[in-house]
């Protein structure tokens, strides 16, 4: 099946199940992450309607003219997700890289999930490749959404 390159979906990025406090996320260690690499992020601190705790909204510049929005919710070191929202694969993978590369303690501790393939009933989290660029994360997200019903 061919995926075509503008697909869009959402993707939450967390720590392995087996090991939810791999990552020891705070928002503060985010956010700082965040303008460390995006120093003209948008962040913004607000309650999760859902479930009633702190989350951080952001928006970064990937690349050059190539935007990710996204929140992260981090209220314990046991318990980490990041949402971006409407992306391709593309701009996912750069977004991945970072996050892998720049924020978690090991490149191995990332697993991932599109709503696309949640809306074709497929709810099983899959690892991110620990090592790669972003191309070869591109692929291997390319990969993943045509074994869902995406590509």
């Amino acid at each position: 099946m061919v995926l075509e390159h503008n697909l869009r979906s959402n993707f939450v990025f967390a720590p392995p199940e087996d090991s939810p406090a791999a990552w020891q996320a705070s928002l503060e260690t985010f956010r700082t992450a965040l303008e460390r690499s995006f120093p003209d992020a948008f962040l913004e601190i607000n309650t999760s309607s859902l479930r009633d705790v702190p989350v951080l909204d952001f928006e970064i510049e990937v690349e050059q003219g190539v935007f990710v929005t996204g929140t992260a919710a981090m209220p314990t070191p046991d318990y980490a997700h990041v949402t971006i929202i409407d992306v391709t694969a593309h701009t996912a993978a750069l977004f991945a890289q970072w996050l892998r590369d720049s924020y978690v303690p090991s490149p191995a501790s990332v697993r991932s999930i599109s709503s696309f393939a949640m809306e074709n009933g497929d709810e099983t989290p899959w690892p991110l490749p620990a090592t790669g660029d972003s191309t070869q994360i591109e692929a291997a997200l390319r990969s993943y959404l045509a074994t869902t019903g995406g590509e």
